[in-house]
């Protein structure tokens, strides 16, 4: 079994995480490790979520894998870039992604 998994939009735009980036998620976690379709094929569609929030929300699992453990060795953590024009939809995807 693989240890990534593609995130699909509602649009089609795809991209790929690691299980570890996406257990961040409950809502991904659930999905990928109870027995739905998706835990077998590695691959999840997100109806509620077009391209770019889907990419803005991949690039969070990712940022979160990061520091999630621990800043730099200062113990400074970096702000998420969070663009101001996506806070509302970024928002609800947060929302139903448990994150």
């Amino acid at each position: 079994m693989s240890e990534y998994v593609t995130l699909v939009a509602n649009d089609g735009y795809r991209v790929v995480v690691s299980k570890k980036a996406a257990s961040a998620s409950g809502t991904l976690q659930s999905m990928l490790s109870e027995a739905f379709e998706e835990g077998v094929t590695g691959t999840i569609t997100l109806h509620e979520l077009d391209g770019p929030v889907l990419e803005k929300v991949a690039e969070y699992l990712c940022y979160n894998n990061k520091w999630a453990t621990g800043g730099t060795s200062s113990g400074d953590i970096p702000d998420f870039p969070l663009p101001t024009a996506m806070a509302l939809e970024l928002l609800v995807a947060a929302d139903f992604l448990h994150l």
